[in-house]
């Protein structure tokens, strides 16, 4: 289907301005898609999103736990597809502030989905849970029929969020699927939480590393490219396959340590490491990695280039923004 699928079709993107949703959404601009994004931050200064983008969405400043301008949007621009995206991403502020993060991602989540429950134009509504959705499993990897048992705030405001999205497919019958992804990395992210953009960050600056953790955790990566490429296949797959109701793991199948990673990282700037191990990470798992293969077989997904050949994507996009190129 392809970019005729998306031609002059509405597309909602809750969190359009986020380090997904702008990559979400560039990407259905160039197949003619009609953007509606919401977001609590309008024009973020820095992003992939440039100026010429934005004259091609519709931008809405709101707050997704907002119940009106959720449901105003939804019946004012009718949207055949939605991605709903917002969220609070990072564990450490999950952590912090609770409630708000409660009301971010599982009351935005319920917004979302009954703001939409008896709208009969609406074809597909792909909601973004996590591989934190899980918590923590002795079998691994994590495939999609695993239980969902979160333990902490950011892990439960996910699995919450998974199970409503499930509630309303199987009681109301609305056209919802979920995805579940590894740690997404590559152009637009400015969260330097996260382990990638703060190697890359701390390597081009010369600065020391701090690792959070003992550098043995272990996780997957996955490019932002190839998770957009994953959201958009099952939008549009989802009404001619009946895959409402249903979670898609997103991975590259290829789980590694935090310390195999950085120095990789190092390695492909030409810079020499330069690190400190804290050893303070808490309320976080040692062990998480997904399995794909649903995706890959009923999606026919994949990632398009390996691990090596997209972070070196990524630092050069950094590296562009800090030589005044990008």
């Amino acid at each position: 289907m392809g970019k005729r699928f998306w031609k002059d079709k509405a597309v909602f993107i809750s969190g359009y301005e986020g380090f997904l949703g702008s990559n979400l959404a560039k990407n259905l601009i160039g197949c003619s898609a009609k953007i509606i994004g919401l977001d609590r931050v309008k024009n973020r200064p820095i992003s992939v999103l440039d100026s010429y983008l934005r004259k091609n969405i519709i931008c809405i400043k709101g707050d997704v736990g907002n119940l009106k301008i959720v449901r105003g949007i939804i019946n004012k621009y009718k949207p055949r597809v939605i991605f709903h995206l917002a969220a609070e991403a990072i564990v450490g502020k999950a952590h912090k502030n609770p409630l708000k993060t409660f009301k971010s991602n599982i009351e935005g989540t319920w917004n979302i989905l009954e703001a939409c429950r008896d709208k009969k134009f609406i074809e597909a509504i792909v909601v973004a849970s996590s591989d934190k959705a899980y918590g923590s499993h002795k079998r691994l990897p994590y495939e999609e029929g695993a239980p969902l048992k979160g333990e902490h705030p950011y892990d439960v405001s996910k699995s919450c969020a998974d199970l409503i999205s499930r509630a309303y497919y199987h009681t109301y019958n609305l056209p919802v699927a979920i995805t579940r992804c590894g740690n997404i990395y590559g152009p637009g992210d400015f969260n330097f939480s996260r382990i990638i953009p703060d190697t890359i960050r701390c390597a081009l600056s010369a600065k020391a590393l701090c690792i959070r953790s003992d550098g043995k955790f272990i996780r997957d990566y996955i490019f932002v490219d190839d998770i957009v490429n994953g959201y958009i296949l099952l939008a549009e797959k989802m009404r001619r396959l009946k895959l409402a109701g249903q979670a898609f793991n997103f991975s590259n199948d290829n789980p590694m340590m935090v310390i195999e990673l950085v120095k990789k990282i190092y390695q492909l700037t030409g810079k020499d490491s330069n690190y400190r191990i804290l050893n303070k990470a808490r309320y976080e798992i040692e062990r998480q990695y997904l399995s794909s293969n649903k995706a890959r077989r009923i999606l026919n997904w994949r990632p398009a280039l390996g691990l090596e050949e997209t972070l070196k994507l990524t630092i050069d996009w950094y590296r562009s923004l800090k030589t005044g190129r990008g």
